[in-house]
């Protein structure tokens, strides 16, 4: 990767709020996901992504969510349990016309059950766009 492209890459990683020494957990993860922007969370915060198994007390989550994944409202509650207060969760999800797309209705739809507010959206790659979500209480 160029210079460029790192740069360009962290920048996203930024424009998703975080910073170095935050503690981020992944859920949905599998071998489509983009490992250029997990490698730049990673760079920029200077730690390893959390897993789905792990139980720290995290600053943020990146949910890789997929038509067919399941139910998104269950899945949006298991990162709730380990996101400190006022930590957020992006939703990836496969931009239009690539395999695996969710509508962005579809997370607008389960957010409030699962007790959360969709803030804002960003295209983060080729392949992925981005859904910020908040826990109610804290807008």
């Amino acid at each position: 990767m160029s210079e460029a492209d790192a740069a360009t890459s962290v920048n996203v990683a930024e424009k998703l709020g975080f910073k170095t020494g935050d503690l981020i957990q992944e859920f949905g993860y599998d071998d489509d996901v983009d490992f250029d922007l997990r490698d730049d969370v990673e760079d920029l915060t200077g730690s390893e992504l959390f897993d789905e198994d792990d139980h720290e007390v995290v600053d943020a989550a990146i949910l890789w969510w997929r038509a067919g994944d399941g139910d998104l409202v269950d899945t949006l509650v298991d990162p709730l349990t380990t996101l400190t207060e006022g930590g957020v969760i992006w939703v990836l999800t496969p931009k239009s016309g690539r395999p695996g797309y969710v509508s962005p209705a579809d997370i607008q739809d389960a957010a409030p059950t699962a007790g959360l507010h969709v803030t804002t959206s960003a295209g983060v790659s080729r392949d992925w766009s981005a859904t910020r979500l908040v826990s109610r209480k804290n807008k």
